[in-house]
């Protein structure tokens, strides 16, 4: 599947914002004995997507990983579903996270059977809306339990029960997976979040951002969305449109113009007022406050595992991540919880990173690989 150069440009200089510039590459080396499995690329309309209010693409696509063995064969396999974060989608993740190489030696090698893994595209008009229900920007969580999940079990030979199913997910993507798993008992059974990013308000997310301001004195949703050349931009044109997102998905009103959603945060002048109403349904919607609601979802899983790096470059993340780790000790759900030598992206990809060393291990173990009669 080729990309236009523009569109690769353009994305580019999200992910430059968003830290993957400091990413390297482990260099391949097939062994000449090696099977290797191969990627699919494939679109289908989405019915909960469909007949949103904020003119979201109901047609997605999803990159699905088949592994070695699987056009020759009848057998039926698990599902790892991957959930990529803020500003970049499915095709593009699976390119920088180099995971056909990630996937292709870690079966070769035992760390996990042959497995299918599926990365849904879940780029909005606001480069994305955190897996979440909202009538203005589509029911994104509805999305990947409900529509991929059926999706792919009737086109590709699944073992198509829970107990077969892993989510995973990076930075938005780990906020989603801690949101879906709650929301949706009984579809996944094991869970792994990396990075997951906006789980509550804390350093660099939180009411002082000046994004509020910035967008407080926007008319025009072209300006929220308008990203310069230069990919050293400040990082309140990066904070904008992500904050404008939370209010399409978290506080959705269709007639606010011009996103379409409310913010807890607004200026008239100098003056800042906080919306009470708004920050609460904000806060009811952050998956550290979601948990105490959803102890029984939790506690059913069969793995549950969040991590993330000790010199990430949104100091937000670290600190939610660990109040998210106490808050499920405190009621008692089952969890693992580390913190490692890393930024937001650095150790995540190639053969020597968080997806190879620690996501396919995690999955080897608390996945059915059997296909159960």
């Amino acid at each position: 599947m080729q990309l236009s150069a523009d569109y690769c440009t353009r994305k580019m200089r999200i992910i430059l914002i968003f830290v993957l510039v400091g990413m390297t590459l482990v260099p391949r080396v097939y062994s000449q004995d090696r099977q290797e499995g191969r990627f699919v690329y494939v679109k289908f309309s989405a019915p909960s997507l469909t007949g949103n209010l904020g003119t979201e693409n109901p047609v997605r696509r999803l990159s699905i990983y088949l592994p070695p063995g699987y056009d020759e064969g009848k057998k039926h396999y698990p599902v790892i579903y991957f959930l990529h974060g803020y500003g970049v989608n499915d095709s593009l993740m699976a390119q920088w996270f180099d995971f056909k190489e990630i996937l292709d030696r870690g079966i070769a090698e035992k760390r996990i059977p042959p497995v299918l893994v599926v990365l849904p595209d879940s780029e909005s008009r606001y480069f994305g809306a955190f897996y979440t229900n909202s009538v203005v920007s589509g029911n994104w969580g509805d999305f990947i339990a409900y529509d991929v999940v059926k999706w792919v079990d009737k086109n590709y030979r699944t073992i198509s029960r829970p107990e077969s199913r892993g989510l995973s997910g990076h930075s938005m993507g780990g906020n989603g997976v801690m949101r879906i798993i709650m929301q949706y008992p009984n579809v996944f059974t094991a869970a792994y979040a990396l990075s997951p990013g906006a789980l509550h308000w804390h350093s660099d997310f939180n009411l002082d951002n000046p994004a509020f301001r910035r967008l407080s004195d926007l008319t025009d949703e072209k300006e929220i969305l308008k990203l310069d050349d230069d990919p050293t931009m400040d990082p309140i044109r990066f904070w904008t449109p992500l904050l404008a997102s939370l209010g399409r998905s978290f506080s959705p009103k269709p007639d606010a113009k011009p996103y379409q959603g409310l913010l807890p945060v607004t200026y008239s002048g100098k003056r800042r007022m906080i919306n009470a109403d708004v920050l609460a349904l904000w806060e009811e919607r952050f998956p550290i406050n979601m948990a105490h609601r959803h102890i029984d979802a939790l506690r059913s899983l069969r793995g549950l595992k969040i991590d993330w790096g000790r010199n990430e470059e949104f100091s937000h993340v670290p600190a939610t991540c660990r109040e998210l780790s106490m808050r499920l000790e405190a009621l008692g759900v089952p969890h693992e919880a580390e913190e490692y030598i890393g930024g937001h992206v650095d150790k995540i990809g190639g053969t020597s990173g968080r997806l190879y060393l620690e996501v396919l291990p995690f999955f080897a173990e608390h996945l059915e690989f059997q296909q159960v009669d």
